[in-house]
This record gives structure tokens, sequence and C-alpha cells, in this order.
């Protein structure tokens, strides 16, 4: 089954997924092995590797370093199409909706096509927003767009559904790595009520709570990355 059908299958049972972020730039490939063990006795159901700026081929090697440590889908979450990995399972095509830099929306996935035409990478058209979480992001300056208000539920569910009816597959609420403040809870069931693809939140949850409470207002799969980061405990609150 591909990457996205097993998210639909899981959305359709009302099964809630969960995805560990891993930046390639700031992890330790020397605990790699632990790591992973972490991982695959976890609650995680899926692998996302990538970051706002990554050097060249530092993705590919942790791809491949992951790749014999564990059966779940590793799918890049790139930044720049020099994080584009052969070796993943899947990629999404991220587009970023909520701004109006055209280097974002349209300008590097053009640059990515001649990367990806000879690869066998699932490619899952997503559409990205940035939700103001109280601090300037990484990805806000990298993009240079700004986030859109965390109490503008109207434009956020307005954008969701236009990338929806664009032909985006998924939809996935950023507050950004390392996050103030993560998604508001009202903001995710206002954007799930009327969207009908799975919705991704991601950014500033760092407690078991706080996931679930994400997957309470409609969240059908949460991305959390600083918190393991951070706190490697965290794995012992998500053990199956």
């Amino acid at each position: 089954m591909s990457v996205y059908n097993d998210i639909l299958s899981a959305k359709a049972q009302n099964k809630k997924l969960l995805a560990i972020l891993i930046d390639p730039d700031k992890f330790d490939v020397k605990t790699i092995s632990q790591f992973t063990n972490n991982i695959n006795k976890s609650l995680i159901s899926h692998i996302f590797v990538g970051g706002s700026t990554v050097k060249v081929e530092v993705t590919q090697q942790l791809v491949l370093r992951l790749k014999p440590l564990t059966k779940l889908p590793i799918v890049l979450f790139p930044g720049d199409v020099t994080q584009i990995s052969k070796d993943a399972d899947a990629i999404l095509f991220l587009s970023l909706i909520s701004g109006r830099n055209p280097k974002y929306l349209i300008e590097k996935q053009i640059e990515a096509v001649s990367i990806l035409k000879p690869t066998n990478l699932e490619v899952i058209p997503t559409g990205y927003i940035l939700i103001e979480n109280g601090k300037e992001t990484t990805v806000q300056k990298v993009t240079k767009t700004t986030p859109i208000g965390s109490k503008n539920n109207q434009l956020v569910a307005d954008t969701a559904k236009a990338g929806e009816l664009l032909g985006k597959k998924l939809i996935y609420l950023e507050a950004g790595s390392g996050a103030q403040n993560p998604v508001p809870l009202k903001m995710i069931n206002f954007v799930k009520q009327d969207l009908k693809i799975p919705l991704i939140v991601g950014g500033g949850i760092r407690s078991k709570k706080q996931l679930v409470e994400a997957y309470n207002a409609g969240a059908d799969l949460v991305v959390i990355g600083t918190a393991f980061e951070q706190n490697k405990d965290f794995f012992k609150e998500l053990k199956l």
C-alpha cells in the first residue's frame, strides 16, 4: 500500500497517526541505533526527514542509515530540492500556500521535477500553511513569507480548502520548529470541518496531552520534532 493510501485508510478508520520529524543537520548520527529502536517501540507511524536549511547530501546519508533500522515509511519533508533522496519512500511535495512568494509556491517545485523523474519516490502534493506561533521561525526567515495569524481561523480554513480544490492531497498546518505555541485547537477544528482530505498538524507539541488534544480537535496526523530532540524520555510516554 502506498504511503498516501495508508494515511487515507487510517483516516477512514479514525485511526490517528504520529510522525517524528528528524532534521538531518541537527541529528547526531552516533545515536541512530538507539533512537530508531525507541521509534520502533513507540506509537510513531511515520518518519519525516527534512529541515529548513540542510547541507547537501546530508539528507541522503541519513535516509540510507535509517532504512535498515526500521520498517516505518520514511517521508521527505524538504526545505529545498537539495534534500531529495531517492532512497526514501515518499516525499511531501510542498507548496507554501499561506505565503505569496512564487519561489515556494511553484518555482522550487518546477526545479524538483528533473530530480524526481528518475526516482521511484511516491510524490504527495501537500498544501503547507504556516501559522503564527509567538516568534519568528526559520521557515519564515528562509521563505520570506508571513505566517497567518493564530486567530484568523477563517483565512486558514479558506486557504486549506483552496488547497484541496487545487488538488492537494494533504493539508499541513505548521506552527514551525521550536514554536512557542502550537496551532490553536479551535483553528484545527475550524479547518477540519470543511476539509475532506487528511489534515497534518505540527509545531510546538511537547506533551502527550497536547498530542491528544490535537487529535481530538481534528488532526489526522501529528508531527513532533523538537520535543524528541530536547527530551529523550518523551518516547516513554508514547510506547506501544
